[in-house]
């Protein structure tokens, strides 16, 4: 009948058993067919938020106490309140329905990925913004900056070169994590523009009650979990001189 367990002598070899729901294929062959589109939704979404929220963090920093801080702030924390499965169907009914500007779902060409993109980015951009808000208000009242300021240096100078390399510190801790999450976070928005990544087959095997794909994909997300948090941490010893591994 064939194998429908996780062997666990198989396991180092990357052999995660049969699918109980689609008894044609093993795990390892569905996670190598849909990984790469989650990689890929994973890692635009990943850009995106960095590219939002860092520059969005700076700015509310720098007009700290101004009318740009309270509207910066207000726009982070509105899109860290809203999820993503209540912006993928207003994106889609504005940009896709109404405006047709981008397709539907599916997956193929580079218009697909824009709007799970942007719902799938815009909540981990809205947590980058306040944490890249809060280390650069930090680094604007530490000392160095005040003796930067001291020496002569421009004000620009002294927010790009002495307080933003300190202030993305926390960013850089948040990476690894926010990477993780957006990989295992992408099933509701994979589902919700029919995506074929791993996400539909993880909600899918939940509910179809496929332990073995289940087992494999937790397994899969821990591993990828520890291996990101391990290149954070080596990324934050080569940005930061203070940090030191012995």
């Amino acid at each position: 009948e064939g194998k429908v367990t996780v062997d666990g002598e198989n396991l180092p070899a990357g052999d995660l058993g049969l699918s109980l729901k689609y008894r044609n294929h093993s795990v390892t062959d569905i996670i190598r067919q849909g990984l790469p589109v989650s990689l890929t939704l994973g890692g635009m979404a990943f850009l995106f938020a960095l590219g939002f929220g860092v520059p969005l963090g700076f700015y509310t920093a720098v007009r700290r106490g101004q009318a740009g801080d309270w509207i910066g702030s207000v726009i982070a924390l509105l899109f860290i309140c809203i999820p993503g499965f209540v912006i993928g169907p207003v994106l889609i009914l504005i940009f896709a329905l109404k405006a047709g500007w981008f397709p539907v779902g599916l997956w193929g060409t580079p218009q697909h990925g824009v709007l799970p993109m942007i719902a799938l980015g815009l909540y981990f951009g809205g947590r980058v913004a306040r944490i890249t808000r809060e280390g650069m208000s930090q680094a604007l009242q530490s000392e160095f900056v005040r003796t930067a300021r001291a020496k002569g240096v421009g004000e620009m100078g002294v927010l790009v070169r002495h307080a933003f390399p300190i202030a993305v510190m926390p960013v850089v801790s948040y990476s690894g994590p926010m990477l993780a999450d957006l990989l295992t976070g992408s099933f509701i928005v994979e589902n919700i523009f029919q995506i074929p990544g791993i996400g539909v087959f993880m909600v899918n095997s939940s509910l179809g009650r496929d332990y073995t794909m289940v087992v494999g994909l937790v397994l899969l997300y821990a591993v990828m979990l520890l291996v990101l948090n391990l290149l954070v941490d080596l990324t934050y010893s080569l940005l930061d001189p203070r940090v030191r591994y012995e």
